[in-house]
């Protein structure tokens, strides 16, 4: 199981419209090759900030797969005005979250 991790910089004017814009393009990251299901949180600390979190298969079905589609040209297009700075991502191994973990 793979994770990628996208830090997704808004215009905090445009927090709410990211939302809306984030809920219309969502369907075409949720219909991917290997995907396995995500999160989007705004940050707390900084509420201009989200991250969205998805659950992939495998990294192959990540990039290239989605990222090289017409899906995620649209899914991009979607949202690409309402961004501050360049997003930034990265990738995870591992299982999913399991509920009552042990503390560090």
């Amino acid at each position: 199981m793979i994770y990628e991790i996208a830090v997704l910089p808004v215009y905090q004017e445009h927090i709410d419209n990211f939302r809306r814009a984030f809920a219309e393009v969502a369907p075409l990251l949720c219909r991917a090759k290997g995907y396995c299901g995500h999160m989007l949180a705004q940050g707390i600390e900084t509420p201009h900030q989200f991250n969205l979190i998805v659950r992939w298969r495998s990294l192959e079905d990540h990039t290239p797969g989605f990222e090289a589609s017409e899906d995620h040209r649209m899914f991009m297009m979607g949202l690409q005005e309402y961004f501050s700075a360049e997003p930034q991502a990265y990738h995870i191994e591992g299982a999913a979250f399991a509920a009552g973990s042990p503390e560090f």
